[in-house]
């Protein structure tokens, strides 16, 4: 017997508003000094592609790269490090949002983990080539924790979309 964690309730349109609280959230939450911690997945990241997976007319690789741009400044690092590892995930989840839409959320974190791993793997590229050492392998701690997040920032994210259980007789939809 397989269970999965579908729900049957119609989601309201998202107010972008929410988007960018959402994506205000993030960057703030990435702002902090629990973020150079190796097990603290990338907030930014992990919200960006997110949205470009559900939202992917509302948030892109514009997104990305503003974002990305403003991580560079807040973390000093080499300025584009963040911005391409942001772009190229927002484009690669918004070319596979209609295949990972398709699958439960626990199936969807593994597509999603890729991704993550490619944000940690561009920025540490460019570092390298940039004259850093290698941070060491438990930098790749990060992805893993972010796609085990996955579920809980579904509902969390989704949550403000829900319609309510209650129907009104007068109104067709």
């Amino acid at each position: 017997m397989q269970t999965t964690f579908t729900s049957s309730r119609i989601l309201l349109p998202v107010k972008p508003w929410f988007i960018v609280l959402s994506l205000f959230v993030a960057l703030v939450l990435n702002f902090l000094p629990t973020a150079e911690w190796p097990w603290i997945p990338d907030w930014v990241a992990l919200t960006l592609i997110f949205w470009s997976v559900r939202e992917s007319r509302r948030v892109g690789m514009g997104w990305g790269f503003f974002l990305g741009l403003v991580m560079d400044v807040a973390d000093s690092s080499l300025l584009g490090q963040h911005a391409l590892a942001y772009v190229l995930a927002t484009y690669l989840a918004s070319a596979l949002s209609k295949r990972i839409l398709w699958f439960p959320l626990m199936s969807q974190a593994l597509y999603v983990l890729p991704l993550l791993i490619l944000v940690q793997l561009i920025q540490v590229a460019v570092r390298i080539i940039a004259g850093a050492n290698f941070p060491g392998l438990e930098y790749f701690v990060s992805p893993l924790i972010g796609a085990l997040l996955w579920l809980p920032l579904t509902y969390a994210l989704l949550l403000p979309q829900y319609q309510p259980v209650e129907r009104d007789a007068n109104r067709p939809i």
